[in-house]
């Protein structure tokens, strides 16, 4: 049997983005989207916030950052990890082989709303599918000289199945958060209507 990879490639990404991914995205609100389910978390803020030391961005708002990254690294919100997913995960690649508009940390207009960050990840995502799409079969077994050195030498194919893993992963983090943000806390759980703790008989 004849494998068509490349249909395979985005098969993998795309059914997971229509389905499952993007559906649960669905209503997320501003409170949930800068929500610090930690102390010292990485967000997104207004500029006149700036949480890190190398907060990057040039709208109104910046990502925290920086370099080298504390250990462990800091719990991230939900804006944070949308904000990686569309400059650093998609967004930059699809400037670099699909010819889209380019994009970085440093200069990225970072989102100051849910409803904009979702606009912005749609618009990442459908450069990104799209340009993988239109890759044959060459292309996806030639070297990718990828941004990251870390990738620079594997064929564009393996960059591919990174950034399926990246979207899917960071996915289900955000999803994961969206979760406890709905839920009530432990506190909250354990406690009668009186405030004491509720003992189990």
């Amino acid at each position: 049997m004849e494998i068509d990879w490349n249909e395979q490639l985005v098969a993998q990404l795309d059914w997971h983005w229509r389905h499952q991914l993007r559906p649960r995205l669905d209503g997320l609100s501003d409170d949930e989207y800068f929500w610090e389910p930690a102390a010292g978390a990485w967000n997104i803020r207004p500029r006149d916030r700036v949480g890190t030391a190398s907060a990057a961005g040039s709208g109104s708002h910046v990502i925290d950052w920086a370099t080298p990254e504390p250990h462990p690294a800091p719990v991230t919100t939900i804006a944070w990890r949308l904000g990686h997913v569309i400059v650093g995960v998609l967004g930059m690649r699809v400037a670099h082989y699909f010819g889209g508009p380019k994009t970085d940390y440093e200069t990225f207009a970072y989102a100051a709303t849910a409803t904009e960050a979702l606009r912005q990840l749609d618009e990442a995502y459908e450069g990104w599918i799209a340009g993988v799409r239109g890759l044959d079969a060459d292309a996806l077994g030639a070297p990718s000289d990828d941004l990251w050195d870390t990738y620079r030498h594997w064929p564009l194919a393996a960059v591919v199945l990174h950034v399926n893993r990246e979207v899917i992963h960071h996915g289900a983090e955000i999803a994961l958060l969206r979760d406890l943000y709905a839920a009530p806390s432990a506190d909250q759980s354990r406690r009668g209507s009186n405030g004491r703790m509720k003992v189990r008989s």
